[in-house]
């Protein structure tokens, strides 16, 4: 099975550090006709475009891209960050949708006369815009009009939920690779991305509020001076990571002095949609809403 898990925080990274912009900086146009043969450069791409009903025109994706199960049969251009352009040109696109990050490489397929479509998914604000100008892009503005109407309800529904109820601290875990047999560092939640969007709608408070750090690096000192109330650790699907997440409960429950540890509130997601920014973004909110409030459930 490919793994995308190692490459998730590099991909984090890339998207909130180096190329963050605020929510609508993304264009949006519609071409004249509607592409027929579309590549997808990320796996959240491939997750919308599959949820607009266009499997017969995705004309290929990455390694990484798992979901739906029909996106594995689906030809490969290579690796998130280092897809053949070669082969991408030989599948004759004519339209490729990329990420923010892939700037140098929409540059060399602008030269060669084939037309991109670059999106942001860094914040929740900017996934869903990505699904209307992939819509606006593919010709089923409509299909995205009811996809986000689903998620925005899903949304609101969260928020009526969690109203009025108190608002605990909560550690976010997005990436770990612990190998010896204590918690050393762990990547968490920062305040730009999408996780700390979801983290406020779903009725908690992000305990790391530095704006300065776009993904924070977090030791084991660091945590037990934030003492979060909740700890939630976020792990992709069973085939996409090898931890062990026995082991990763267990280093976690060293930390006996944090508020979490203490009063069992230290939560494990194990999900193929939860490190994904794509259309299923609004299954991990809906999971970190019953987690945070458990009274929810």
């Amino acid at each position: 099975m490919r793994r995308f898990w190692p490459l998730l925080l590099f991909v984090i990274m890339a998207v909130t550090a180096w190329f963050f912009q605020p929510p609508g900086s993304v264009e949006r146009t519609t071409t004249t006709d509607a592409p027929q043969r579309i590549i997808s450069l990320a796996p959240s791409i491939t997750e919308t475009l599959f949820a607009l009903g266009l499997d017969a025109r995705i004309t290929a994706v990455t390694d990484y891209c798992v979901y739906p199960e029909a996106a594995q049969d689906k030809p490969s251009i290579g690796g998130y960050l280092d897809p053949s352009l070669e082969t991408l040109v030989s599948l004759r696109p004519d339209l490729v949708i990329l990420l923010r990050q892939h700037t140098r490489l929409a540059e060399q397929l602008n030269a060669l006369g084939i037309e991109t479509k670059q999106v942001d998914n860094s914040q929740l604000p900017a996934i869903l815009e990505s699904i209307q100008i992939i819509g606006d892009a593919t010709h089923t503005q409509s299909a995205a009009d009811d996809l986000l109407n689903e998620i925005q309800s899903r949304i609101e529904a969260v928020k009526t939920r969690v109203s009025g109820k108190p608002r605990p601290e909560v550690l976010l875990s997005i990436a770990n690779y612990n190998t010896g047999e204590k918690l050393n560092q762990v990547y968490v939640a920062g305040q730009q991305d999408y996780f700390n969007d979801l983290l406020e709608i779903a009725g908690g408070r992000n305990v790391y509020q530095y704006q300065h750090i776009a993904v924070p690096a977090v030791s084991r000192e660091g945590i037990m001076r934030l003492n979060p109330e909740v700890i939630v650790d976020i792990f992709p699907g069973p085939d996409e990571h090898s931890q062990d997440l026995r082991k990763v409960r267990r280093l976690w429950q060293q930390l006996d002095a944090v508020q979490a540890i203490q009063n069992e509130r230290l939560y494990i997601i194990e999900a193929d949609y939860a490190t994904k920014p794509g259309p299923r973004v609004i299954d991990l909110l809906e999971d970190l809403a019953v987690l945070i409030h458990p009274q929810l459930h």
